[in-house]
């Protein structure tokens, strides 16, 4: 078990034709990125022929925890993994693996093991060669009892190992992969699967061998690439409970690469959340939720997504053509600042309720009914005034109510604004405000 640091990593491609070269990130990371000396000596730096896909990137994850990298499709989280990995090259930064620095080091030598997207598997060998091919790379340096060379003994083992077992030699090293194998397949659920071919197993079984494959090896540390995003959504729950558990079990330090929110916010011991190859707030999965650090965070986390009003601040009321909204007290530094100017307020749909007409409610018709038997989800637009159309209006607005109130298409609603779950941001920034 190991901590791995990475410090000011950075990771440009070269510009194919046709490409914007060296485009701009929208918002800067917020974790304190270290000093430009962490730049690795010899490696390039980026430039106006390169395409910056990581950048200013510094992330510390203990030794046994579960860090999740979440953010939208071409951020670079799973980049970020392959760099950890060694499976591409540092443009600049440098990266630790317990007291080890890895920069220069092959794959092999990292101690990392990767469960990929794809599974991987070999398709001309059983569960059982799959899970212990791994394994016995990893064993060669084991001493043997044998007088036997360690190349007469492998050659012993591999050309008899499709014998019948009174027939097959085994070496002190074989008996230790098939004890590993057999104790890894049975904490999966995989020992009656052994002597099939991957052709031969479900999605689920294939995730799980590849899971086992990994653990099979008892790395420093477990890097997954979104291992569930082939998997039905019941087995996907129901594989992401097992991950955890083994996890937690196994007490290896694990980075989970992911798009899924669900997943992040369910599995994770903290959570990076990447936009434009920059991490915009790295913390726990709640303060994430109730506490964002820019816009782009408080939309990502959180479905249906957070709402956004752009309202005028007249302290202590903020104001908008549909309504007007009086915060608690604890805002009143931060409405004073901005008086008169126009801020951005965020409201999550389970803190918008049904209310009575008044000047304080937002006016809405339904636009979509989603009912869930649980919980009903709308889609509501603000109605326009009769004859101005100068209102620059959001298309719709989500919001959670009771599974037991019934609404229909077409009906107009007053929604209520839960005061103290609401959010300020800058709109040219995009950044929170604290009260």
């Amino acid at each position: 078990m190991a901590q791995v640091v990475l410090e000011n990593v950075y990771k440009s491609f070269s510009a194919r034709k046709g490409e914007r070269a060296d485009a701009p990130v929208a918002v800067e990371p917020l974790v304190s990125p270290v000093d430009q000396t962490g730049l690795v000596a010899g490696k390039p730096t980026p430039t106006a022929t390169t395409v910056s896909v990581l950048r200013r990137i510094n992330l510390a994850v203990q030794d046994g925890e579960f860090m999740v990298l979440v953010g939208p499709s071409g951020c670079g989280k799973s980049t970020l993994l392959r760099l950890i990995a060694g499976l591409e090259q540092l443009t600049g930064g440098n990266i630790w693996v317990g007291e080890t620095q890895v920069n220069d080091l092959p794959p092999k030598q990292r101690d990392i093991a990767m469960v990929f997207q794809s599974y991987a598997l070999y398709p001309h060998m059983t569960v059982y060669n799959n899970l212990a091919f791994g394994l016995r790379r990893t064993l060669t340096g084991i001493q043997s009892k044998s007088r036997l060379p360690i190349w007469a003994e492998n050659f012993f083992v591999s050309t008899t190992r499709s014998l019948p077992k009174p027939l097959r030699y085994r070496s002190h090293r074989e008996r230790l992969v098939d004890q590993r194998v057999r104790t890894v397949a049975q904490m999966l659920q995989i020992d009656s699967l052994l002597q099939r071919l991957p052709k031969q197993l479900s999605g689920g079984q294939k995730q799980r061998v590849a899971l086992g494959r990994a653990m099979a090896r008892a790395p420093q540390v477990f890097l997954m690439d979104e291992p569930l995003s082939n998997l039905d959504a019941k087995l996907r729950a129901e594989t992401r409970a097992q991950i955890v558990k083994l996890q937690r079990q196994l007490g290896t330090t694990t980075i989970y690469v992911t798009h899924d929110q669900t997943e992040a916010m369910t599995m994770g011991d903290r959570i990076a959340v990447m936009n434009a190859g920059q991490i915009q707030q790295l913390a726990t999965p709640l303060e994430l939720y109730n506490r964002p650090a820019n816009r782009f965070v408080a939309e990502f986390i959180g479905s249906p997504p957070m709402n956004f009003l752009t309202v005028q601040v007249q302290s202590p009321w903020l104001l908008h053509p549909q309504f007007k909204l009086a915060l608690p007290e604890i805002w009143a530094a931060v409405l004073q600042q901005y008086e008169g100017k126009s801020l951005l307020l965020g409201i999550r749909p389970e803190h918008l309720h049904l209310g009575e007409a008044n000047e304080q409610n937002l006016p809405v018709q339904v636009e979509l009914v989603e009912a869930l038997g649980n919980e009903t989800y709308l889609s509501t637009a603000f109605q326009q005034p009769a004859g101005d159309t100068s209102l620059a209006l959001p298309p719709l607005l989500h919001t959670r109510i009771d599974p037991a109130r019934s609404v229909r298409v077409g009906e107009l609603l007053w929604l209520s604004i839960q005061g103290d779950k609401v959010h300020l941001f800058e709109p040219e920034t995009g950044m929170a405000l604290t009260p």
